[in-house]
């Protein structure tokens, strides 16, 4: 037999998913079905988008949406999985991360639909409860109980790596890096042993380019920045994530935050409840919860500079960084 019919190939997948693609690398056997692979992680990411997406109006968070107060509603298993753990992120961040602001998400134009200064004004004058104050889920069944327009764009993302992630395996795949949008999780390790490198990206909405390097084993990275994607209003330039106590895009955000995390979801609702919270009470918080972060802030000729926090991080930021998905 050959050498190279018995080198690993390699396998890169990737499809449509939430407005961005999805992405799978991995290494098979040469003759490994890859097609039926690619479905199933197609299938998997289709399935988070129609039980969570804002921009699909029969989706089943929009229906949990529309049910009256006080309504209990089914709803499916996933997207009950996804909701508890907002509500926990939500509750340990002090609301700093809130799945209820939905009304200020579509208002300020982060929706399918363009900012309206009416939605505006009223997301901003709204008397609001967090989330983990007015959603209630008992076994299948959730209810409000209180008005809430329930978003999950800052999870929803990193649960569906999760979930790419659980796909592989099912289909007997333990070696794997998967993505969507730049959140991104690491399965096990690269053919030669080593770690899956990941970059941090600098925060520059003009160019792609790395801050730094991460090498990975079965843990997940997410990013919350202001560079990518926000709206312009009187000329200035709002970051998409919402402020809950303004009801309106933070106004002094860091760059961005960077979380390593054991799933992708936690690393990515970490990263938007520090991007809330800012370096000074987020990389608090971050110790006191014992995950990684890395608070980019802007200086005043353009560069970043970092606040640290763990050990993935405190090295130089060219060095490269080891976990265990601890």
């Amino acid at each position: 037999m050959s050498r190279m019919s018995t080198e690993p190939a390699r396998v890169a997948l990737n499809g449509p998913t939430m407005g961005t693609r999805w992405s799978a690398l991995f290494f098979t056997e040469p003759g490994f079905d890859t097609e039926t692979v690619r479905a199933a992680l197609q299938a998997a990411v289709d399935e988070v988008d129609a039980q969570m997406s804002t921009w699909n109006a029969v989706s089943d968070l929009m229906r949990l949406n529309a049910a009256p107060t006080g309504a209990w509603v089914a709803v499916p298993t996933r997207l009950r999985a996804v909701l508890r753990l907002g509500l926990e992120i939500g509750r340990a961040s002090g609301g700093a991360f809130d799945i209820g602001m939905g009304d200020a998400v579509a208002a300020w134009g982060f929706g399918p639909d363009a900012a309206a200064p009416t939605g505006i004004r009223a997301a901003m004058g709204a008397r609001r409860r967090p989330a983990h104050e007015v959603l209630e889920i008992d076994g299948a069944l959730v209810r409000k109980s209180a008005p809430i327009a329930l978003d999950l764009n800052g999870i929803a993302k990193g649960y569906g790596v999760d979930r790419l992630t659980e796909t592989l395996r099912d289909h007997g795949i333990d070696n794997a890096l998967v993505g969507i949008d730049g959140e991104m999780r690491a399965l096990g390790f690269r053919p030669d042993g080593a770690a899956w490198t990941i970059a941090v990206e600098a925060p520059d909405a003009g160019r792609r380019t790395p801050h730094s390097i991460l090498a990975l084993q079965n843990a997940a990275v997410a990013t919350s920045g202001d560079y990518r994607h926000w709206v312009e209003v009187q000329g200035r330039r709002l970051s998409h994530t919402m402020d809950p106590a303004r009801g309106a895009p933070l106004s002094a955000p860091p760059a961005s935050v960077t979380v390593v995390a054991r799933t992708c979801a936690e690393a990515d609702g970490w990263a938007t409840a520090f991007m809330v919270l800012g370096p000074e009470r987020g990389a608090t918080l971050a110790r006191k919860s014992g995950l990684d972060a890395l608070f980019l802030l802007r200086d005043e000729d353009g560069s970043a500079s970092g606040v640290r926090v763990g050990r993935l991080f405190a090295e130089d930021p060219a060095a490269i960084a080891l976990t265990d998905g601890r």
